[in-house]
């Protein structure tokens, strides 16, 4: 333990240290929040298969997808954020952070209080007709009724498809391109949850690294990078931010 609690140390000093730190999530870090990994063995892939968000897959079966979304994604809307989401607002609000990156596509960080947020595989939150454009905001229960009462067809009739990055298709310009600036001009670099094996996200620690940013790695399993890292933290992420949260007012 008391080896533990040096690299805390050291990971802290360091966060405290820097000018421009910035966060990587992945799926780890809304797990505890009740949203299942979709890759784990029982995740929901194990059911319906890792195409579900392939997009020649969602033309040519819309409703296959729109099953799994009732199960998968508008589920997603009834959680709340846990402590990790927590923590980082807090990291954010005491200008510690700069900027969190997530492949997370359930908006809680937004909802626990970061504001400099890039999603670079896209919300759950809107739902656009691929027809007219309408936008369907899903937070608006009147909207969400409607998509789920109609089987996700818009009023005219067409097909809709959530604002989220598919298989196949590029990722949001804007934040990736973002997301990469805040990699690129980082001096910490820290990966929350993520086992750093989707692409081009597990892009974004090298080029921190390319800029000779300090590289943290938080992440229960190992990870491609892990021999980068200036720390890597092999543990529980509840745990890990518990510990933080009770020393961070020192900061």
């Amino acid at each position: 333990m008391e080896k533990v609690e040096g690299l805390i140390k050291i990971f802290l000093t360091n966060l405290k240290n820097s000018k421009r730190a910035v966060v990587l999530t992945g799926a780890g870090v809304s797990v505890p929040s009740g949203i299942p990994d979709f890759r784990s063995p029982n995740g929901l892939y194990a059911k319906y298969g890792q195409d579900i968000f392939d997009i020649e897959m969602f033309y040519r079966d819309p409703d296959r997808f729109y099953d799994f979304a009732r199960e998968g994604l508008i589920t997603m809307l009834e959680v709340q954020p846990n402590k990790v989401h927590y923590l980082l607002a807090k990291l954010e609000d005491k200008g510690l952070i700069k900027g969190l990156i997530t492949q997370n596509i359930d908006g809680l960080h937004i909802i626990a209080g970061n504001k400099n947020v890039a999603e670079i595989h896209g919300s759950i939150r809107i739902w656009n007709c691929l027809k007219c454009g309408k936008r369907y905001e899903i937070l608006n229960i009147d909207n969400k009724n409607y998509l789920l009462d109609n089987n996700f067809r818009c009023s005219c009739g067409s097909l809709t498809k959530p604002d989220i990055t598919f298989f196949g298709e590029m990722l949001p310009l804007e934040e990736f391109s973002k997301a990469q600036r805040w990699a690129e001009n980082s001096d910490v670099f820290i990966t929350m949850g993520t086992s750093l094996v989707v692409y081009p996200a597990a892009q974004l620690p090298i080029y921190a690294l390319r800029n000779n940013a300090k590289l943290f790695i938080i992440n229960k399993g190992e990870t491609p990078l892990d021999k980068y890292a200036t720390i890597k933290f092999d543990t529980d992420l509840i745990e890990f931010c518990t510990y933080i949260e009770e020393l961070i007012d020192s900061l």
